[in-house]
Order: structure tokens, then C-alpha cells, then sequence
């Protein structure tokens, strides 16, 4: 008796969640623990769902062509995955289930109905933490790069300032440039946004692949403009109203400004298209 495909899908789901249930273990840790980068990797999943829906009627009308080609990667993956969990290498095993997604796809449907899922297994990327330890470098390397940019701007105002590491010297106060001012928590949820944003939107490839890697130089540019503001409002206001509840409150119009510049860069390109 043949097995329905519809019930292979159910059983191979059913048994992909359990091998890779310790990996969604640790990214679930990963999301909730104090001071996060990816608060947004609870949505990840609903996205990589709703982009599947938004397909539905392009799957229904692709051909299913099974490749036992699939194996080559669905095979190397688990065992990659086995290898990470028993060696507590996370990330490995969470980058290691994209392959896993592939491999099945090309197994179980072929080519055509992959190239149509391909965009949604990719965006599960985003969900899947970089190690803690390149976090702290990168962070590290991003907060004196804004706090130096930040500074100029603000001698460039008028306004005396002298950078000493994270903390900008003001004539009558200092503030420093923390970890959740460094900008990687923007830019990681950003990017995720761009490239979701530059798939929906109906420009050619090429102007598709700008418009994501755009939104790098737009969150940079969202926070440094963030920590202008924090060194104007300290300067003005003393530091305590800065790092208070306005601090707080520029963490929100940071991701309006990167909004605001990502929805304008997708507009000038499309615009660029139809002329």
C-alpha cells in the first residue's frame, strides 16, 4: 500500500521536529534571555509559514518530480547536525536544518516546487543565533565605530566632544555608548525586514539584492543618528533624561528612521523600474 504524500509530509515533519528539537530548544533560550539580538526569531517561523501560503497556487501548478538527488544533502546535513548536538555547537545544527529543508524539498517534490520554497527556507536564517562570543565582537566593534561617527557629527554642530572609547565626553556631561547602542540588534532584525521587503517588492533581481543589502548601510546610519540624539538630549538635558526614558524612546524612532529609509529606497528603485 502506497503512503499518501500528504501523510509522508506529516510523519517526516513530525520526525524532523523531534531530531532538531534540542536545537529549538536552545534558540527558544536564545530569544528570552535578558538583553537579547533576536527577540524577532519567534516571528521567523510564522514568516517562513505565510510565505509558503502566499505561494499556495504556484505550488499547486508546479510539477512534482521527486530528485534522490535531495539525499545528498539531506543526509550530510543530519550527520552535521548529530556531530554540532553531541560537540554543543548550536548555531551549526540550527544553520544545518536550512540544508535539512532543502535536501527534503528536492527528495520529496524536485526541483520546481524547491525553487518556489527557496526564498521561505532561507528567511528561517534569520532566526538562528551567531555564537554569543562573535556577538560580544561584533557589538564591540560597532559601538566605537558609531560613538566615533556620533562625535564627529557632533563637533561638527558646534558642540566640543571627546571620544575616549564608548564614552563621548561633553563640556558639561559624558554618556556611553552601551551594547544595546551598538546597533546590532537593528541591524540583525533589519536585515531580516530588508530582505523580506526586497522580495515582495516587484523589481527585477538585481535591484531586489540592492535593495537587502541597502538596509546594512540604513540601520547603521538609523543608529547613528539615534546616539546624536542621545548626545544632544545629554547635552541639553544632562545624561540621567538621556539614558532614561528617552533612551528608551529613541530605540523606537531608530527603527522609524530605517523604516522610513528602507521604504524610500524601495520606492526609488521601483520608480527607477517603470521609468
Amino acid at each position: 500500500m502506497t503512503i499518501p504524500l500528504r501523510i509522508k509530509l506529516g510523519i517526516i515533519i513530525g520526525l524532523l521536529i523531534l531530531i532538531y528539537w534540542p536545537t529549538f530548544i536552545w534558540m527558544n533560550a536564545r530569544f528570552n534571555e535578558a538583553d537579547t539580538y533576536y527577540s524577532h526569531g519567534f516571528l521567523v517561523p510564522f514568516v517562513f509559514l505565510y510565505l509558503i501560503w502566499a505561494k499556495r497556487d504556484d505550488l499547486k501548478k508546479a510539477d512534482i518530480s521527486p530528485l534522490n538527488i535531495g539525499l545528498i544533502l539531506l543526509v550530510p546535513a543530519l550527520l552535521v547536525h548529530l556531530l554540532a548536538h553531541l560537540l554543543e555547537i548550536n548555531f551549526i545544527s540550527g544553520f544545518s536544518l536550512i540544508i535539512t529543508l532543502f535536501g527534503l524539498s528536492l527528495y520529496l517534490y524536485g526541483l520546481g516546487i524547491s525553487r518556489q520554497l527557496a526564498f521561505a527556507i532561507l528567511f528561517l536564517v534569520f532566526m538562528i543565533p551567531l555564537p554569543q562570543v562573535l556577538i560580544i565582537n561584533i557589538s564591540f566593534k560597532m559601538k566605537i565605530f558609531a560613538a566615533q561617527i556620533a562625535t564627529v557629527c557632533i563637533n561638527l554642530m558646534g558642540i566640543q566632544a571627546v571620544r575616549e572609547g564608548s564614552i563621548v565626553n561633553l563640556p558639561n556631561t559624558a554618556l556611553t555608548v552601551g551594547d544595546p547602542c551598538s546597533g546590532l540588534r537593528s541591524l540583525i532584525s533589519l536585515t531580516a525586514l530588508g530582505a523580506l521587503y526586497a522580495y515582495l517588492v516587484k523589481i527585477s533581481r538585481v535591484r531586489k539584492a540592492l535593495l537587502f543589502l541597502l538596509s546594512i548601510p540604513i540601520a547603521l546610519i538609523a543608529n547613528i543618528i539615534r546616539i546624536i540624539l542621545l548626545l544632544l538630549v545629554a547635552f541639553v538635558y544632562g545624561s540621567e533624561v538621556a539614558t532614561g526614558k528617552f533612551h528608551d524612546f529613541s530605540g523606537f524612532l531608530l527603527f522609524g528612521f530605517a523604516f522610513a529609509g528602507l521604504f524610500i529606497a524601495g520606492r526609488i528603485l521601483s520608480w527607477q523600474k517603470e521609468k
